[in-house]
């Protein structure tokens, strides 16, 4: 219990630095989201006074004369009770809601996309070094000479073969745009026909560095006393391999996945704009072109909140599944 408790002080601690720098960084940005505003609104026509741009500061969230200390307590008590604020990018639609649709796209692309790569990686690493010098050890030196590629040149180079090329799937969007949004299974059969390109570059990417750590873990885990005295002991191989080395080659990798999973929010950007695909990534990008500080802060905290949460998780998990940490703690 004391374990778990510290566990949460210190997130609660790191939570709240976050929100801090989360709050200063779209700040200390060149530029003004009011300008920018009010130079669209120009654009359509539209007259601009003193009492304008007063208007649009106090509708943006204290982008004005108070001080700025004052502009952090407003802020923490707005996040308290749910308002990100009006995005300038997609004036006038709230941040809640921008998230809200765009959100969904990127959990389900590369939130499935990692969850595969890591199964598929974690599983081949076993086996290759379960039995090294296999033919499957051999598979080792090309993921990982994939997995160094620029992940831009790889999406490029899939899209030209697969797509331009081949004609098989569909280089850019999210679904057929004369579909309309819903749960309808033709809308989801398409999103899921474009969305396989894309996974497919994340998972070719990314399954190198899950096979060469859990290989080089099984290997190193083969040597050690427990594994002999279990074959000592007359076990089967099946169950060596799965009970003993397995379980204790995977625990980096449990790690490894849990701040993956974390950082799925953040690491859809370049994945979003090489397939033009509407998820979240494409929204912060947007956001920081812009100069869209509600935006920003409402995406950085998704991604803060997706982090921390998975950090969490792993350090509980870890305490259950390795004894040692509880006891270390």
């Amino acid at each position: 219990m004391r374990y778990v408790l510290r566990k949460l002080g210190f997130y609660a601690v790191a939570l709240w630095a976050a929100l801090t720098l989360n709050f200063l960084i779209p700040r200390m940005l060149p530029g003004n989201p009011v300008d920018i505003l009010l130079a669209k609104l120009q654009q359509r026509g539209g007259t601009v006074t003193d009492d304008t741009r007063k208007a649009y500061a106090l509708l943006l969230g204290g982008d004005d004369d108070t001080p700025l200390i004052q502009q952090y307590w407003q802020y923490l008590v707005r996040l308290v009770h749910g308002d990100l604020g009006v995005s300038v990018t997609y004036y006038p639609a709230r941040v809640s809601d921008v998230i809200a649709t765009s959100l969904p796209w990127t959990i389900a692309l590369v939130g499935i996309s990692t969850i595969l790569a890591a199964s598929i990686g974690v599983a081949l690493g076993m086996i290759a070094g379960w039995r090294p010098g296999t033919w499957l050890d051999s598979l080792v030196p090309a993921t990982t000479l994939l997995a160094a590629v620029p992940y831009f040149w790889l999406a490029l180079i899939l899209v030209y073969l697969l797509s331009r090329v081949l004609g098989w799937l569909p280089g850019q969007g999210g679904y057929d745009v004369v579909l309309d949004p819903g749960w309808s299974w033709e809308f989801i059969s398409s999103a899921i026909y474009y969305g396989i390109l894309p996974a497919l570059t994340i998972v070719i990417a990314s399954l190198g560095g899950w096979l060469l750590g859990m290989r080089n873990m099984m290997v190193s885990t083969l040597s050690e006393d427990y594994i002999l005295t279990a074959r000592a002991k007359g076990l089967r191989e099946r169950r060596i391999q799965l009970h003993y080395a397995a379980r204790n080659a995977v625990l980096p990798s449990i790690a490894g996945f849990a701040i993956s999973l974390g950082f799925v929010v953040s690491g859809s950007v370049v994945t979003e704009q090489v397939f033009s695909y509407p998820g979240i990534g494409s929204r912060l990008l947007q956001a920081v072109t812009n100069n869209d500080y509600a935006l920003m802060q409402g995406v950085f905290l998704v991604i803060t909140l997706a982090v921390l949460g998975a950090n969490l998780a792993v350090d509980l998990l870890y305490g259950l599944i390795d004894p040692r940490t509880r006891a270390k703690g």
